[in-house]
């Protein structure tokens, strides 16, 4: 998803502080360097002299003598340099600093994106997806199948906790692998602390390190964010107008907020408008799925049935095991 104009103009912000920065830099170096070393004051305007000469020159179609006006100005550069290196000063002390050379501080190479700008985008897109911190730890290098019992066993399925565990997990993968390729959501359910809300981490991760948009809420937070914005008359662009267009958005714990007709209502619309888009969403919760339709309506369980993957993953509580371990 390209970004919103909104995100660009952060980023290129950020580009125009640098310049200012990087500017104040110069004119604090020509101010001590002139001051110490009137010499190379002189030769900055003799330098200015000499090329607007050589402009004006090829303005008129006349290159005679332009190359002697090369001639000296590059002697003049190497005046500058050797008063500058002889007195310990950085040969291109006064010359104008970036913080990427690369672009000089515009983001782009000719017409493509510079790489410290993939960066910025990426850096952007983490802050914003409530998420920065946590993937520190919470990604695929860090998931682990030891908390996952052996004889715990899925009935309707015949498998383990742990074999269950690795499904999900593959399944996790594949899901971002074809991220681009094809249309999924992923519905996320078991009992508390079997590692929902970590797995949908993991996919978060990997999709923020490749620029896509994902945005993080628990469900709580979702539905208080779109009370707020329903009921305003504010006309911003913020975080709820990325609900319904980010690449992803990941509603945790859904369940555990205060249910009501307003927040069925937004739950149906935030994950049918999100299936017409095509934007991919993953749900987790602790509800049973007998319990899902009761507790928002058969119509949201319906769509949510017809186009989301259903992965379910059981087990012991994964936080008290740690607990014991000594949060390990």
């Amino acid at each position: 998803m390209p970004l919103q104009n909104f995100q660009y103009d952060t980023i290129m912000r950020e580009y125009s502080r640098r310049q200012n920065e990087n500017r104040h830099i110069l004119e604090e170096h020509q101010k001590e360097a002139y001051s110490k070393f009137p010499r190379l004051k002189e030769i900055e305007e003799e330098v200015a002299s000499l090329s607007a000469r050589k402009v004006r020159a090829l303005l008129s179609g006349n290159e005679t003598g332009t190359d002697d006006l090369r001639t000296a100005i590059a002697g003049l550069a190497l005046e500058r340099r050797a008063i500058l290196t002889e007195h310990g000063y950085a040969p291109d002390y006064l010359e104008l600093p970036y913080t990427c050379p690369i672009c000089q501080d515009t983001g782009y190479v000719g017409s493509k994106k510079c790489a410290c700008f993939k960066k910025a985008e990426i850096e952007l897109l983490y802050t914003q997806s409530n998420l920065a911190e946590i993937l520190k730890k919470e990604n695929f290098d860090h998931f682990s199948f030891d908390y996952y019992s052996d004889t715990i066993k899925n009935e309707a399925t015949g498998l383990s906790a742990r074999e269950t565990a690795r499904r999900a997990y593959d399944i996790a993968r594949n899901f971002v692998r074809d991220f681009d390729n094809s249309f999924e959501n992923l519905f996320l359910y078991g009992d508390t602390g079997v590692g929902k809300t970590f797995l949908s981490h993991c996919v978060a991760h990997e999709l923020l390190k490749s620029a896509r948009c994902v945005l993080y809420f628990s469900a709580f937070d979702l539905f208080d964010l779109l009370a707020g914005t329903t009921f305003s008359k504010k006309d911003s662009h913020t975080e709820e107008d990325l609900i319904y267009d980010c690449d992803l958005l990941i509603i945790d714990d859904l369940g555990t907020e205060l249910t009501n007709s307003f927040v069925s209502s937004q739950l149906f619309l935030c994950i049918n408008e999100r299936i017409m888009r095509r934007k991919s969403t993953i749900i987790s919760t602790n509800l049973k799925l007998e319990n899902f339709s009761e507790t928002y309506s058969e119509r949201t369980f319906s769509r949510i049935a017809s186009n989301y993957q259903m992965v379910k993953l059981i087990g012991k509580d994964i936080r008290i095991q740690k607990i014991f371990l000594g949060g390990k």
